[in-house]
């Protein structure tokens, strides 16, 4: 079979293709860029340079393939609810017209609530574009992605871990390496069909103070979690050029997950994955923390 992989340059989609050479598959790796591709995975895959968000293109590129692992890149769409649409749009358009038949596709917790989720709607709306088109699918319900901490260094050194969410409400927490594992075994194997959903939740729900609590041991300073409104963060990302829309998507995310949200698919072995926080932010965290 030939399996395309979208996004192999991010840290998902790059684990996905390394454990597809490690399982004897020659991938095909759908990348703007070739050159951003980690030399070692070029050696064992062929890569395509195409824009995921031209249509044809990325059915041109799909031509032959029966299985697709697909990621809504983020767009400058000045609304991102849209752009991610538009991405979706672009992956159902490819699996219509190539020989494609099963997608893995990477979207949210949340996703299943179709509305009120800020940029994760884009993804819900992308999932039922490709339950439209027939093919067998498995919608990837991910957790928040341990990663995104990475972008919070400069508070993190501050003593601080901003949230709007109340810092006792927990919610699943992952490994961006886990998802690609979960996303691999999916890719190869035979034993599923229809259109279907699984979560990807880490290996325990935290809340912030549980994550402060971590991170103060592992990066070896206090780190006090610390909860401020919606409108404080909002100003701070119009301050830096966002759209009203955009920054709507970002607050709408965790806004979503304020209002009494349980996830559709329940932590059971088959949803929570190995990666502690603690060891993820010691190996991965605490380096870059450090400079």
């Amino acid at each position: 079979m030939t399996i395309v992989v979208t996004t192999p340059t991010g840290r998902v989609g790059s684990r996905v293709a390394e454990l597809l050479i490690q399982a004897g598959e020659r991938p095909r790796l759908l990348a703007r860029d070739a050159e951003r591709v980690d030399p070692a995975l070029r050696r064992f895959s062929e890569i395509v340079e195409v824009d995921l968000g031209e249509a044809e293109d990325v059915a041109a590129a799909c031509a032959g393939a029966d299985t697709l692992y697909w990621v809504d890149p983020p767009t400058t769409d000045d609304d991102p609810i849209a752009g991610y649409d538009r991405m979706g749009a672009s992956a159902a358009h490819a699996v219509e017209n190539s020989s494609v038949s099963r997608v893995v596709f990477q979207s949210s917790v949340g996703a299943e609530a179709r509305g009120g989720f800020g940029e994760i709607d884009g993804l819900g709306a992308t999932e039922e574009r490709l339950n439209a088109t027939g093919a067998d699918v498995t919608h990837l319900r991910c957790g928040y992605f341990f990663s995104n901490l990475l972008m919070d260094l400069d508070s993190l050194r501050a003593g601080h871990l901003f949230t709007t969410l109340p810092l006792g409400q927990a919610l699943p927490f992952v490994d961006p390496r886990d998802i690609g594992d979960v996303a691999a075994a999916l890719l190869l194997s035979r034993s599923w069909s229809g259109r279907r959903t699984q979560g990807v939740h880490g290996p325990k729900d935290l809340s912030f103070t549980d994550v402060a609590t971590t991170l103060t041991q592992t990066l070896g300073q206090q780190i006090t979690a610390v909860q401020v409104s919606d409108d404080d963060v909002a100003q701070q990302l119009g301050g830096l050029g966002m759209t009203a829309a955009q920054v709507d998507g970002i607050v709408g995310m965790m806004r979503g997950t304020r209002e009494d949200f349980i996830a559709e698919d329940p932590r059971d072995i088959r949803t929570t994955t190995p990666t502690t926080l603690a060891a993820w932010s010691f190996s991965t965290l605490r380096p870059a923390f450090l400079g």
